[in-house]
Order: structure tokens, then sequence, then C-alpha cells
């Protein structure tokens, strides 16, 4: 069973709330499991003649290569114009691409979305949901994770408080089970 899980942060923003999560993941991972920060910064907008024309960018390549090889995926998005960012539909679009070689196809996820206001992303986290579906990727149903106020959630030093630590790890420990019941790989 291939036990690397890839952390994808659906925000550009260096700053971003949803990369300072998927970093202070890294060390919940469980023993036996590696957390892997998947970049999908230098992803140009998915043009099929990439694919058509034997043109493809070196960083759907290096992308296309990094999903192939990891077990399974937690998706880590804000909400923007309650949807998903379209830098990560860009990024699932990329690596479900060319047709038929869909890299995502059976890799367990799950969707951690974030918001500094109340509704915790949720718009973000049922669309991205949607998208999973099709993908064939089978995403964790509980514990919902949706993290409202997220801008409260650091102290003066940028860790995690410990009520947001606390959540993150029974929910990292949650997908853990979800994906050792799902994992085809």
């Amino acid at each position: 069973m291939n036990t690397v899980i890839g952390l994808i942060a659906g925000s550009l923003r260096k700053e971003s709330f949803s990369k300072k999560i998927a970093k202070a993941l890294l060390p919940m991972t469980p023993q036996g499991f590696e957390f892997k920060i998947i970049s999908i910064d230098n992803l140009p907008i998915y043009n099929q003649d990439f694919d058509d024309y034997n043109n493809v960018p070196e960083s759907y390549a290096k992308f296309r290569h990094e999903i192939k090889n990891i077990g399974g995926v937690i998706f880590i998005t804000p909400e923007y114009n309650r949807s998903v960012p379209a830098v990560l539909k860009n990024a699932i679009d990329v690596g479900s691409r060319p047709a038929g070689k869909n890299g995502w196809d059976g890799k367990p996820g799950a969707v951690f979305s974030n918001s500094p206001g109340n509704l915790s992303a949720f718009g973000a986290n049922h669309h991205l949901r949607q998208s999973l579906v099709f993908l064939n990727i089978p995403a964790m149903q509980q514990p919902e994770v949706y993290l409202p106020h997220i801008d409260k959630a650091w102290d003066e030093n940028g860790n995690l408080n410990d009520d947001m630590k606390g959540f993150l790890q029974k929910a990292v420990d949650a997908y853990i089970e979800w994906f050792k019941k799902n994992s085809s790989s």
C-alpha cells in the first residue's frame, strides 16, 4: 500500500491559511505514513492543446508524476465566490488529463476547507466534492472538516492554537482510518 499522502493547498498567496494548515499537518503524520506538500503554484491554465500536440509544460509533467506517486490526497481549500479557487480547479484538471490518464483515480481523499468567516468555506468544500465524484476520488464523509475563523487559530508565533490543533489531529486520524479502508494501492 502506498502510504504517501499529498497535501494540496488551494491558494497561491504566500501567507495563505491553506498553506499554513498544510504545513501544520506535517508533524501530525502518523507512523508508517508520509505527508507531502504538493505545490500547485506554477501550473499554467490547463489547455488540451498541450497534450494533443505533445507540448506538455514541465510543470504539468512534474505535477502529474507527483500525483501518480501518492496513495491519497487531502485538499485544503479556501473559498472564492462560494466555490473553489480557480487555481485548485486547474490543478485538478491538470492531474486528470490527458483523457484516459486520470492520475487521481481511486486515491482516497479528504477536503479541509477554511475561512476567516463563519461559513468555513462550505461552498468550496461541496463544489470540490462534486469534482471528486467524477474523478473517482472517494472522499471522507466524517468528520466534515470546516475551519471557521481560521485567522484567529494562530498564536503570536504563527502556531496553531490547541483547540484547532486538536481538531485537525482528530481529522487526520479519521482520514488515515478512511484511507486504510479505501486504499487500493
